[in-house]
């Protein structure tokens, strides 16, 4: 008999929560149900799901505490998060994905919208692993130790620019569209509007300070990191 996918559902509205879980076990999933952080710590110390469906808002830790958590024990790491929130706007989409949800849905919302992303994730292709080093220029990054310096000095980037980075660095000299960086950084399975990569490259840029010239943005094409940019070049 086939295992049916189980999807833990971490939202403390119950009309909610009983909704999606209706419609979840309708469409071929098993859906278990916490009303908080703590209920659903203990489901997860139980069995892990395939999914989690966890909603931003929540008594006691709030659901970006609770995927940072998730996200940070080597068990639950890997599990995709798929968070629930009425905050629509863009700021707190990138703060749900810099807590590490893999996909965001504001409420309201479809239930056919909500399958689909469980079945994108649950099918999804992970963005490419951090696990070498590479040097550009005076650019240094190193993925074991996780950290970056430029011209000899520690530079502290956060865990999504660390990523960017890391392709970037990878694929030097060449032209990558927003498209191609969220397949590729972020993975395929994300449903994020393109101008996030541009928060991000922003941040990027911000954490690098001096070597920020060599993250150029090629108008209508994308974004490009050099070793040689113009600025660094007449330094």
């Amino acid at each position: 008999m086939k295992k049916l996918p189980r999807v833990l559902i971490v939202e403390d509205e119950s009309a909610i929560a009983e909704l999606v879980a209706v419609n979840l076990r309708h469409n071929g999933f098993q859906p278990i149900w916490a009303e908080d952080g703590e209920s659903a710590q203990r489901e997860l110390d139980a069995v892990l799901p395939d999914v989690i469906l966890l909603d931003w808002m929540l008594p006691g830790q709030s659901g970006l505490q609770l995927a940072r958590k998730w996200r940070a024990d080597p068990r639950t790491k890997p599990i995709p998060i798929l968070m629930l929130t009425a905050r629509g706007d863009e700021p707190d989409k990138v703060a749900g994905l810099d807590a590490g949800a893999d996909d965001y849905i504001t409420k309201p919302f479809s239930t056919q919208e909500l399958l689909a992303r469980i079945r994108a994730v649950l099918r999804r292709r992970a963005p490419e692993q951090v696990s070498d080093s590479v040097s550009i220029g005076e650019l240094t990054l190193d993925a074991a130790t996780y950290r970056v310096s430029f011209q000899g000095q520690g530079l502290k980037v956060g865990p999504t620019e660390f990523k960017l980075l890391h392709f970037l660095m990878k694929h030097s000299e060449r032209v990558h569209s927003r498209a191609q960086l969220l397949d590729k950084v972020w993975g395929d399975h994300v449903f994020i509007e393109e101008r996030t990569v541009d928060v991000h490259v922003k941040r990027l840029r911000e954490a690098l300070g001096s070597a920020s010239a060599m993250i150029e943005t090629v108008r209508g094409a994308g974004y490009r990191l050099t070793a040689q940019p113009p600025a660094l070049m007449q330094a």
